[in-house]
């Protein structure tokens, strides 16, 4: 069966490869603290339903312990070295099946093997708190190698640290009218894409959630970043197949024979 990519929105995908489930980063709700959800239904229950989940970083956009607490009791969550300690509420998940793990550990799950590889970004559990836990993305590898950035900015090593890719999920924007350091805006995300060198891409983290009473604050910063993106790309990397989901679509990118 050809690996499946659906994008719920925001950082949150299902990567189906070889019959085995992998939900990224899941984010279930309408509204995280002053952010709520503008564009797009939240993803259904069946959303929920993974052989394994991959948490990037502890930013409450990414690791929303709620969203977990929907997981089917037993389900692995991978999340980088440290995050149990420096979120409390991952404590209170005793259902599920909490795996720490540093860049280069690789995790078994069904039928694909699951490598950690490195990110640059902030890996704090933000507004306060020390530096615990580094941000990771994640290489599955079944009949797709499928690369999650989660959130990240360039880094020099990308390409050799993350290895041959036949499907990147590149973040190309995010919840705000600024971009911070440390993240892809579309021309760099396309950057990326020439670093990398995957058949095909996915834009992830964008155009879905938006500070309330910001609407009409840079607009253009929720609602352009994907297309912006498939124009980057075409100049930066014409070679790779971009796929610019809607919210809860799934496509089934060519990959590579093995």
């Amino acid at each position: 069966m050809p690996v499946e990519i659906t994008w719920w929105g925001h950082a949150t995908c299902t990567v189906e490869d070889r019959g085995t489930r992998v939900l990224t980063d899941p984010l279930f709700t309408r509204r995280l603290a002053h952010l709520r959800r503008r564009r797009g239904a939240p993803p259904p229950p069946s959303a929920a339903l993974a052989d394994l989940v991959l948490v990037s970083h502890l930013h409450a956009d990414h690791l929303h312990v709620p969203s977990l607490a929907r997981l089917a009791p037993g389900t692995r969550v991978v999340v980088p070295r440290g995050a149990t300690k420096a979120v409390p509420g991952l404590r209170r998940l005793r259902t599920l099946k909490i795996v720490e793990v540093d860049a280069g550990d690789r995790i078994e799950a069904g039928n694909v093997v699951v490598r950690a590889v490195p990110a640059d970004h902030d890996g704090r559990r933000l507004p306060v708190g020390p530096q615990r836990a580094p941000a990771l993305g994640y290489l599955v590898e079944g009949d797709a190698r499928t690369y999650f950035a989660g959130d990240t900015g360039l880094f020099e090593s990308m390409g050799e640290a993350v290895g041959e890719v036949d499907v990147a999920l590149l973040p190309v924007g995010g919840w705000g009218p600024y971009l911070g350091a440390h993240h892809l805006d579309p021309a760099r995300a396309a950057e990326a894409l020439a670093r990398i060198a995957p058949r095909s891409a996915v834009p992830v983290h964008y155009g879905t959630y938006w500070p309330i009473g910001m609407d009409a604050v840079r607009p253009h910063e929720f609602h352009t970043p994907g297309d912006e993106f498939v124009r980057q790309a075409a100049l930066r990397a014409p070679g790779v197949a971009v796929h610019r989901l809607g919210h809860g679509e799934s496509v089934r990118p060519e990959v590579a024979d093995q």
